[in-house]
């Protein structure tokens, strides 16, 4: 959206996407002020799980996954901050877009690996595709190709998180994938009406700030999707897991993995 009166520290905009945000409203340093700061609550979510992986010896893969959420909110953070597609070498568009794909890959890897049989044919596969993809988006501004592909990407995997919530009985782990679909639901129309009706809500008293409200529900989207698959695995492995809320309110999995283990 236009300037909002202070001159940028970064220069001008360059990036291919802005929201319905005034820009350096409050800050020089900050142009998209509440887009940025809204990302903080997916960091500190995906350091929560992080640490409840860690602690309970999960698989890696759901460490890497932890990392990659908060990866992809400090993009997004320096991306909201700069509104550059290039600054210093660095494409500051890319490093909000390209961990998304990244992350859908790693969901795609986490869903379909335990009945795949040539195992390392689909991480190989996967990694050449994040890292072709990444070369790609250095040079080439995608636009709406890019959120058509992130879109594709996303729906291959909603069989396999369907097909996993079927087959899951525990009561609370199918609350965190309802929650899952809620957070994604609500997050998306925040997201369509800060797109769709930018020029109406220019003309308001208060901004709701739909796309800094969609940054805050995909962060507890990640979370509960997270939490769900790191259900479904420990019931594959045979841990015993069980859905626990720390504090009363924020769920996480609690296993207990045979001695043998």
């Amino acid at each position: 959206m236009a300037e909002g009166g202070i001159s940028s520290f970064w220069g001008p905009v360059t990036s291919t996407t802005e929201c319905c945000e005034k820009n350096y409203a409050y800050s020089s340093y900050i142009a998209e002020f509440y887009n940025t700061l809204s990302n903080i609550p997916c960091i500190l979510l995906a350091l929560i799980g992080l640490i409840n992986a860690l602690r309970q010896r999960f698989e890696k893969r759901f460490s890497v996954l932890h990392i990659s959420n908060m990866i992809l909110a400090i993009g997004s953070m320096i991306f909201h901050a700069t509104l550059q597609h290039v600054l210093a070498c660095k494409e500051q568009q890319q490093s909000d877009e390209t961990p998304m794909v990244w992350e859908m890959l790693l969901y795609m890897y986490i869903l379909h690996s335990p009945d795949w049989h040539y195992r390392s044919t689909m991480p190989t596969f996967l990694f050449l595709y994040g890292a072709v993809f990444a070369a790609v988006h250095s040079v080439v501004r995608f636009g709406i190709g890019f959120k058509v592909h992130y879109a594709i990407l996303c729906l291959l995997c909603i069989p396999r998180m369907y097909k996993y919530y079927i087959y899951t009985q525990d009561v609370s782990a199918k609350r965190l994938a309802k929650m899952y679909v809620a957070t994604l639901l609500v997050g998306t129309l925040c997201w369509l009406f800060d797109r769709i009706f930018c020029q109406e809500i220019s003309s308001w008293p208060i901004n709701p700030q739909g796309h800094a409200l969609w940054h805050v529900f995909m962060g507890f989207n990640s979370y509960f999707a997270n939490t769900f698959l790191m259900f479904c695995r420990a019931q594959q492995r045979g841990w015993s897991p069980k859905v626990v809320h720390f504090m009363g309110v924020l769920p996480f999995v609690k296993i207990e993995k045979p001695k043998a283990q």
